[in-house]
């Protein structure tokens, strides 16, 4: 049976409740008249649905097994649809500036290795500050609303670098703050994620956030794949195309949203999970250790492009797109072996296998065989995808370990739902620091290897810390799989 909706068309009209009798098969609306719908032989439509002007949805509730089979599975594939796509573009813009830099010097800017991988890590510092806020600006604007929001802000740091980059005399300074502004884009996938949470019923919501992360993720491979084809055209390099490329795009994903997502009105902000997830240690456990995975994700994406530009200037930058192409796909992943296996397992396996890469790249930098660099590097990106995967898996598993009563279980959902959020911010300043720490090693030693081997001994020290809390037998979480 179709599921009863009431439309309100006249924005001066206000929605006023509806009443269903799923034994006859009606809804009545007394805002705008009457809907029918004949009964038969299907499950109940489940409770109805009100729409609203600005596209706002009352009563939805996709635990309502007819209501979700009914209307509402279809209305959240079509909001994660397009949610995916301007995460997609959020994401893009976010690592923009990783394969524009090492264009610059092309384009006639004199440059510095530190403050080329200042411009490179400022996105991602910025980004990460943005996560928390963007989770809010959903309950408070809505999902739909926020994302048309969000999708026009990214015209400013696109504008900005087609702008600025025509200018090779441009101060560092002005450099530096447009390229910040590309942080916005980050902060794109806090608001997805939070949106497309309420879209979905718990069983099928691990799915549905997956294929949203994946999708953003994909940006940064698609972002470095494109632009070097983009920037070069008959005229030269014209590296202002990186920048002007992104406007229909971020226009189409504004008015798309505008025309087919919807808001929910049920979508309300819990800032109380964040206090109690603040208090609890395993927040900040989780969180330093999503900076191993997801942080060596997004830094060493945004510092690829520069280091084959740097070490082997042979090879087309182009070809970088592959690592984070690689890490974003492994991400599902590491969350389908994290639910057979345990998130715990699959996150120190992660970091073996990310550390393993890292060694190998410095024998490879050692040698100067680009082949053995490449596959080293795209070893590590599929491990990090992977432990970005299994981690997100280990949050809910950690904080529902030990609930008493269904106050206790209330109260650990509340916390595992703010540390993600915590966790996901704080993961994405390793977006910062793994470029820094480039930057400062290239300065103290020449080279990146003494980077590459503090970062060698952080996976150890990760890898232990996970082991030690949550995979020893004799740690507080036992035999239980985590």
């Amino acid at each position: 049976m179709a599921q009863p909706l009431v439309t309100v068309d006249d924005e001066s009209t206000p929605s006023t409740p509806i009443t269903s009798s799923t034994s006859t098969g009606t809804a009545t609306g007394t805002s705008t008249g009457t809907a029918t719908g004949s009964a038969t032989a299907a499950a109940p439509a489940g409770a109805p649905l009100v729409h609203r002007p600005g596209r706002w949805i009352d009563g939805w509730n996709p635990e309502d097994a007819g209501q979700w089979a009914s209307v509402g599975r279809a209305i959240a594939r079509r909001n994660l649809g397009l949610s995916i796509f301007a995460e997609f573009l959020g994401f893009a813009v976010w690592a923009l500036w990783s394969i524009v830099v090492p264009q610059l010097p092309a384009a006639g800017f004199a440059l510095s290795v530190d403050q080329m991988f200042w411009l490179i890590s400022i996105p991602s510092l910025v980004g990460a500050t943005l996560r928390i806020p963007y989770t809010f600006a959903v309950p408070v604007f809505g999902g739909r609303n926020w994302t048309i929001v969000s999708a026009l802000l990214l015209l400013i740091p696109t504008v900005g670098l087609a702008l600025v980059v025509q200018n090779p005399d441009a101060p560092f300074g002005l450099l530096l703050g447009v390229a910040a502004l590309a942080g916005v884009g980050g902060g794109n996938f806090a608001s997805s994620m939070a949106n497309i949470s309420f879209f979905y019923p718990e069983k099928e919501k691990g799915r549905a956030l997956g294929l949203n992360a994946a999708g953003g993720n994909v940006g940064t491979a698609a972002v470095q794949f494109a632009v070097p084809i983009v920037i070069v055209g008959g005229a030269g390099l014209q590296l202002e195309l990186a920048g002007w490329m992104f406007v229909p795009l971020a226009l189409l994903a504004a008015v798309l949203a505008w025309r087919f997502m919807d808001n929910l009105s049920h979508a309300k902000s819990d800032p109380r999970s964040y206090g109690v997830a603040a208090r609890a240690r395993h927040t900040w456990i989780i969180s330093f250790v999503y900076i191993g995975t997801f942080g060596s994700f997004i830094g060493f994406s945004g510092a690829f492009p520069t280091l084959l530009k740097g070490t082997f200037p042979e090879v087309t930058v182009s070809i970088a797109f592959l690592g984070a192409l690689v890490g974003s796909v492994a991400r599902p992943l590491g969350g389908t072996l994290a639910d057979k296996l345990g998130g715990a397992r699959v996150t120190i396996a992660s970091f073996a296998v990310m550390a393993a890469g890292v060694v190998s790249a410095i024998f490879a930098l050692r040698s100067h065989s680009f082949g053995a660099f490449l596959a080293s590097f795209l070893v590590l990106f599929v491990a990090t995808g992977a432990g970005n995967g299994s981690v997100y898996r280990m949050i809910p598993a950690v904080f529902r370990h030990g609930a008493t009563d269904d106050e206790d279980r209330a109260r650990r959902a509340r916390a595992a739902a703010g540390c993600l959020g915590i966790a996901g911010a704080v993961g994405a300043f390793g977006g910062f620091l793994i470029p820094r720490g480039f930057a400062v090693s290239t300065s103290a030693t020449g080279n990146i290897q003494a980077a590459l081997w503090v970062i060698v001994g952080m996976y150890a020290v990760m890898a232990v810390t996970v082991w030690a809390v949550y995979s020893r037998r004799g740690s507080s979480f036992g035999s239980t799989v985590i």
